[in-house]
């Protein structure tokens, strides 16, 4: 009899096995958990590319399955690295297969890893599910790779300044230069920061290629205008780039760089300079314009002076400000000073220009004192001086006509003619002297009475006619000056001196102060400065202007010293005559 040594019972057992054997790596595999580095040693201005890689089982239908979204699967807890690394960037892929009729999900998680340090780094363990990976330590090496341009580079950065020391306030051309390979799809270069340093970008960024090794690169430069504010050591914060390039296959690249300029000796203001304020440039040069070339000037005459300091390697704002003394007799309405920074690739040059408006108000010599602006040439390292020399003014009074006698006049006064009758008559024959005598003796008479009459005629005129031509004139005067006070007319000033000269006879009136000085009439000087101020004084040229407080003003002086001057009048007999 033979038995059978396969039973029902120990097949039942060997197909649990088999199962079993088939149930366990699906499992085990679906709770794994991978963390792989591309390097474990690396220098602080490289990225870390890390890989991680899970499964888990995915629950399918036929009514889920086009519902299925990527974004939905969970992910590991990769914000455990951010203490030690910054993530620059992540991706993830999946693939699903099938074990034992169940859907398995494998995913590929990449992140890009910027260390935030250098030393020791840890990737501490990662959970996903219930699957942990194991830690993983990264060593980070300060500075940059050796021999940056070598073909495995695919971005580094130079920079470079143009002085090995400067003095400060001085400028400092940085150039900041990035190389990189291939198409940049993105990217992003810092700019210098310095809490104590002010720091003007000069111009657009220029692009061009450059050979490296025998290697091309595009290359990307800046240039900036530094300007250190305390003496010491100057030390930038390093330069920066991230961004991302493909490469001549198609791989994209994820590009990050760092550099840092060496340190910089600032010197202090050197202890021989003896300007008031520190200006340290490669050029200092002061102008001046608006003056005329004769440097001959009416009294009430308006003259604009500008003067311009042009200064390179300095900011506007570092210029001082222009001095404005005046002499006395010149009366100056400065407008407000106008800054510019121009900017190029060689640095700042800075202009201050001062437009003043000039008013001569008496006549003389006036002396504008000379400008100086002391500096120190950075090139030649040694004190300088800028200068405007001094200018004299000759003022003129444009009331005064210059008369001079008239030479036919003084030969007319020089004494009477010979009486040529007279010496003709005497050499007459005897005989007929009596009867020419006589004739002469009554001609002689009627030109002696002829003589009195117009002698008298002419004393008469002489008290009348001057009084009543210049009493035409003062009113001639009178109303022109009152048309140009009420219409604002930059000449009323000198119409001014021209009626006082003529209102009060011999007293030789210069300027429009005088005027007001004579006659000791607030209201009227009140109104003269209105009226100059808007003329000439910055931001009232186009004041609307209402001359009538100017016009009362002069009418009513005229009024009062006409009666002052009529109740001075002598009597027109004297006592005892009637």
């Amino acid at each position: 009899m033979v038995k059978r040594l396969i039973t029902p019972a120990v097949c039942q057992f060997l197909l649990a096995m088999l199962l079993t054997a088939i149930w366990l790596p699906a499992q085990a595999q679906s709770q794994q958990l991978t963390v792989e580095p591309d390097r474990t040693r690396l220098y602080e201005g490289e990225v870390l590319t890390l890989t991680v890689k899970g499964s888990m089982e995915i629950d399918t239908n036929l009514g889920n399955l086009f519902d299925f979204d990527m974004s939905s699967l969970p992910k590991p807890d990769i914000e455990k690295v951010e203490p030690d690394f910054e993530i620059l960037a992540q991706n993830q892929q999946y693939s699903i297969r099938t074990v034992n009729s169940q859907m398995v999900g494998e995913i590929t998680w990449t992140y890009q890893l910027a260390p935030k340090r250098t030393g020791e780094l840890t990737i501490p363990a990662l959970t996903f599910k219930e699957a942990v990976s194991a830690p993983v330590t990264i060593e980070v090496v300060d500075g940059s790779p050796p021999d940056q341009a070598s073909p495995g580079r695919d971005s580094f950065i130079e920079l470079s300044a143009d002085k090995d020391e400067v003095y400060v306030q001085e400028q400092l051309i940085l150039t900041v230069r990035l190389f990189f390979r291939g198409n940049l799809i993105r990217g992003e270069l810092s700019e210098p920061t310095h809490p104590h340093v002010i720091i003007e970008s000069l111009g657009r960024q220029q692009e061009f290629s450059r050979y490296r090794d025998g290697v091309r690169y595009r290359v990307v430069e800046r240039r900036y205008a530094i300007f250190p504010q305390r003496a010491g050591t100057l030390k930038l914060p390093a330069i920066r780039f991230e961004g991302q390039a493909r490469d001549a296959s198609g791989n994209l690249r994820f590009l990050r760089d760092s550099e840092e300029l060496f340190e910089v000796p600032v010197k202090d203001v050197p202890a021989q300079f003896s300007g008031e304020t520190w200006l340290p440039a490669t050029g200092v040069a002061l102008e001046e314009s608006g003056l005329p070339p004769s440097l001959e000037v009416a009294t009430g005459e308006n003259m604009t002076r500008e003067i311009k300091l042009t200064a390179a390697g300095l900011p506007g704002e570092a210029l001082p400000p222009l001095p404005d003394a005046v002499p006395d007799g010149l009366r100056s309405y400065p407008e407000e000073p106008e800054r510019q920074t121009e900017t190029t690739l060689a640095g700042l040059t800075s202009s201050l220009t001062q437009s003043v408006a000039l008013v001569p108000v008496e006549p003389g010599q006036m002396t504008l004192p000379a400008i100086r602006i002391v500096w120190w040439d950075t090139e030649a390292d040694q004190e300088r001086v800028a200068t405007i020399p001094q200018t004299t003014l000759t003022v003129k009074d444009p009331t005064t006509a210059a008369a001079s006698p008239s030479p036919q006049n003084d030969q007319g006064n020089a004494g009477p003619e010979p009486d040529v009758s007279s010496t003709e008559s005497s050499a007459s024959p005897a005989s007929d002297r009596t009867r020419l005598w006589q004739w002469f003796a009554l001609l002689l008479g009627i030109l002696w009475a002829g003589t009195l009459v117009a002698w008298w005629w002419s004393g008469k005129s002489r008290k009348s006619t001057p009084a009543q031509t210049d009493n035409r004139d003062e009113d001639a005067a009178f109303d022109r000056l009152i048309r140009a006070a009420r219409g604002g007319a930059a000449v009323t000033p000198e119409l001014v001196v021209e009626w006082a000269n003529l209102h009060v006879p011999g007293h030789g009136f210069r300027s429009a102060s005088d005027v007001v000085d004579h006659f000791d009439d607030e209201t009227l000087a009140a109104e003269l400065r209105r009226l100059q101020a808007r003329l000439f004084a910055p931001g009232h040229k186009n004041d609307s202007w209402d001359g009538q407080p100017l016009a009362r003003a002069l009418e009513q002086l005229r009024r009062h010293r006409r009666t002052e001057t009529s109740a001075d009048l002598p009597p027109l007999y004297p006592k005892g005559l009637s």
